[in-house]
């Protein structure tokens, strides 16, 4: 079994930063790449960043959405098998439930198998 424990979200100001941490435990030996997706009321659900990890040919590449890239930076401590999502500038069409993912570099994308439940990220005006 695999499991995905999200932490950090919460309600901050716009312009304001958050951190996400994602930690993943079990049977993750076959996979190598991690990610964030993110979900708001009565919107698609969006990539906003991966991460390859320990067992990629091309271990700590990054992937972002247009809509973070300059503002989210993705990183990941391999050895904790931890993702993390440091969030600044936040604005309120940040504000979603925020998913953390398990999978296989694909080269280029990320092949995801699993999810963690979500945090939710709430951005005030």
């Amino acid at each position: 079994q695999v499991q995905l424990v999200e932490s950090g979200g919460g309600l901050v100001q716009a312009g304001g930063s958050l951190r996400l941490s994602c930690a993943a435990s079990g049977s993750i030996f076959t996979f190598n790449a991690m990610g964030w997706y993110r979900q708001a009321p009565g919107k698609q659900r969006e990539l906003v960043a991966t991460i390859t990890m320990i067992g990629s040919t091309n271990d700590g590449s990054t992937n972002y959405a247009d809509s973070v890239k300059g503002r989210f930076t993705i990183s990941r401590d391999n050895a904790k098998n931890t993702v993390f999502l440091q969030m600044s500038s936040l604005k309120p069409e940040d504000t979603a439930v925020y998913y953390c993912g398990l999978g296989r570099d694909l080269g280029g994308r990320v092949g995801f198998a699993y999810w963690g439940r979500g945090t939710q990220v709430t951005v005030s005006s």
